[in-house]
């Protein structure tokens, strides 16, 4: 079985590792929602809302390379529901924050897969 087939039959059984395994990675106060990309079966959507009086949400589409890679994109973020500027340095910070988390849940997820 090909890598892409492998990935499309577990796509929900891993987002479901995914849900499980990313709010240990980014802060405790924080939510995550992790679902499968119904447009493309080697693909992951993960909104993360921030915890506080900021009320955003960043929607991230996360795309496997391979089964050790991934590929982080963001695609929106909202505050309190309304969409807002993703250039300004506190959204860019904070989305470069959540990258980061996301390739450690990745990392965190593929240990576990295959250990």
């Amino acid at each position: 079985m090909a890598y892409n087939d492998e990935l499309q039959t577990d796509q929900q059984q891993l987002a479901s590792a995914w849900a499980s395994t990313l709010p240990t990675t980014i802060n405790e106060a924080d939510q995550a929602e992790v679902w499968p990309d119904e447009g493309d079966p080697s693909a992951l959507r993960v909104t993360i809302h921030t915890a506080g009086h900021q009320d955003y949400s960043f929607d991230f589409k996360v795309g496997y390379v391979d089964d050790r890679e991934v590929s982080v994109e963001l695609i929106d973020v909202e505050k309190a529901g309304q969409s807002v500027d993703e250039r300004t340095d506190i959204i860019q910070q904070l989305a470069l924050d959540y990258k980061r988390h996301i390739h450690e849940c990745a990392q965190a997820v593929n240990s576990n897969r295959y250990h």
